[in-house]
């Protein structure tokens, strides 16, 4: 019986590790897009920038700037290299909320990341708590 209980009790803390999963890699977003790096900072974590499949600005011929910034003084910063997730914090299993910034329109979001798999990750983010969007982050490699 004893040996049953210690089997029984090693399967689950396996399972339970299965089920754990690292956020920290790189994620390539639900339209292919572009890549970021996730990594943990200050008891949190934070992503940025490190691929574009368009780098290069087609209206200036030169790499991508976060052009919609509503702060005049950023939008020449280069995207790549650009922090977009700010501090996520962690709210349970496999999940995190925080804000992150979307280039794309210039706007910051409050989001709740879910780890769905160790290769799947969930993103849902609302404005004003009203209007919701979700959307598939996949790890990627590099």
């Amino acid at each position: 019986m004893r040996r049953f209980l210690l089997a029984a009790a090693a399967i689950v803390t396996a399972s339970t590790a299965a089920i754990a999963a690292d956020p920290n890699g790189v994620w390539l977003s639900a339209d292919g897009r572009v890549k970021v790096r996730v990594t943990d900072c200050r008891a949190a974590l934070c992503g940025t920038v490190v691929w574009l499949k368009e780098p290069i600005d087609p209206q200036t011929g030169h790499p991508r700037t976060d052009k919609l910034n509503p702060d005049f003084n950023k939008r020449g910063r280069p995207m790549l290299g650009l922090q977009v997730v700010h501090g996520l914090q962690p709210r349970g299993d496999n999940k995190w909320s925080g804000p992150i910034y979307n280039a794309d329109e210039g706007r910051t979001y409050s989001i709740n990341l879910t780890l769905i798999s160790p290769t799947k990750a969930e993103l849902e983010g609302c404005l004003l708590g009203v209007i919701c969007k979700g959307e598939m982050w996949t790890r990627t490699d590099r």
